[in-house]
Formats: structure tokens, C-alpha cells, sequence
């Protein structure tokens, strides 16, 4: 069963900086896309940033610049690092893996931006 973590997430204040990390329990190589989404209450999902298994990076228009998303030395781990943090990034956060058809999605972790 394929199971993805979120964690780093938590109480910032705005402008500050967090670290999302995200391990699966399969080589991230096995999914075509991994990316970060987020929800905010009473709004969708969408998503903040995502890689392609060749590298090729994609971001939301308002995060572009403030967010990068990497994947780490370790296989099954990918990073969203988020700075210049602002109170409308608040939000549940989540990972997601992309692979013949099928979503894999993580628990969330709540990240809270105070003003």
C-alpha cells in the first residue's frame, strides 16, 4: 500500500519561512508527478507546486518566487521550502504522488500564518 507523510508544517508569523517534507513509501521515481497542494477552509484544493519525474517544476502564480519544491538526496522524500510566508498560505498541505491514473495523497499538515 502506498502511503505518503507530510510533516514540518505549524504556527508562523508572516514573513517567516517553513520546510514541508514529504516521505513515501515507495521511490518518488515511481510516480510521474509529485506535488503540493493545499486547502484552505471553505475553499478547494489547489495545487502550489509540482515536479515532474524528469525535474521540470510548475507553481501557483502567488507562490511562484516564494515557494521551490525539491527532492531530496534520500529517494522517497520531496521538500516544499516556503518563504516570505503570508496570513492567505494558510492552509492544510498537502503531498500528492501521480502515477498510471491514480492519486496518492497524504494526511495534510496545517500550516498557520499569523499577521
Amino acid at each position: 500500500q502506498v502511503q505518503l507523510a507530510e510533516s514540518g508544517g505549524g504556527l508562523v508569523q508572516a514573513g517567516g519561512s517553513l520546510r514541508l517534507s514529504c516521505i513515501t513509501s515507495e521511490t518518488m521515481f515511481s510516480f510521474n508527478v509529485m506535488g503540493w497542494y493545499r486547502q484552505a477552509p471553505g475553499k478547494q484544493r489547489e495545487l502550489v507546486a509540482d515536479i515532474t519525474n524528469g525535474g521540470t517544476t510548475n507553481y501557483l502564480d502567488s507562490v511562484e518566487g516564494r515557494f521551490t519544491i525539491s527532492r531530496g538526496n534520500a529517494k522517497n522524500t520531496i521538500y516544499l521550502q516556503m518563504n516570505s510566508l503570508k496570513p492567505e498560505d494558510t492552509a492544510v498541505y498537502y503531498c500528492k504522488g501521480f502515477r498510471l491514473g491514480i492519486n496518492y495523497w497524504g494526511q495534510g499538515t496545517q500550516v498557520t500564518v499569523s499577521s
